[in-house]
């Protein structure tokens, strides 16, 4: 242990005062050999009512009190947009980069996505392409990138879904406007929005594991 003093939280993980105390020695013959102070033992608070305190706290935060400790993605965040030029066998369409979340979005927030209209299909299923880059830091919501180098965006994992069709023909497809935001749990929504009836379907992913 490189510090002069360690601190070890009473309570903590361990509740058995025997495993503690366990650990309290080894710490402490560890730093006695090393020439450093004894462990100072702080007083922990009872796990058992941690998420509840800290799911009160964070309503007492939202009604405008406390004090809210705020962070931000790592990354900034994209969804792939195909190309509408027509196919040509062998080779796959054009893809576009449009950044959705920008590097270091608070949870909780919206990014402002500028008025470009997409094609969305719907009733069929059609597979989602994300990506993250923890380098392009100066990129805002709505940046599309045509090329990029291969170190620049990372692929994330895909996700494959069926939009549901409702008013529309099953493979139609819908223009639509890009909402995005990150939840206070680190999940980027976004949101297509339909120019013409106010529709909304919507896709989530998880920005702290890549995983859906």
């Amino acid at each position: 242990i490189g510090h002069p003093t360690a601190i070890l939280f009473n309570g903590g993980v361990f509740k058995s005062s025997l495993l503690r105390e366990r650990v309290h020695l080894s710490l402490n013959g560890w730093l006695e050999a090393a020439g450093a102070a004894p462990v100072r033992v702080l007083q922990g608070e009872d796990l058992d009512l941690g998420v509840a305190k800290g799911a009160a706290y964070y309503g007492y935060v939202r009604a405008g009190h406390g004090i809210r400790i705020r962070g931000g993605t790592a990354m900034a965040y994209y969804v792939g947009v195909e190309s509408a030029m027509p196919a040509v066998p062998g080779l796959p369409p054009p893809l576009t980069a449009v950044c959705l979340a920008p590097f270091g979005l608070e949870e909780g927030s919206h990014a402002d996505m500028p008025a470009a209209e997409f094609g969305l299909v719907v009733g069929e299923p059609v597979r989602f392409r994300f990506f993250g880059s923890s380098t392009r830091r100066e990129d805002q919501a709505g940046t599309a990138l045509d090329f990029w180098e291969p170190e620049e965006l990372l692929p994330l994992q895909d996700i494959e879904v069926t939009l549901p069709a409702e008013q529309h023909a099953p493979g139609e497809t819908v223009i639509v406007r890009l909402q995005a935001g990150v939840t206070e749990v680190g999940t980027l929504q976004l949101e297509a929005v339909a120019r013409s009836s106010g529709e909304r379907w919507k896709v989530e992913f998880d920005t702290r594991d890549n995983s859906l």
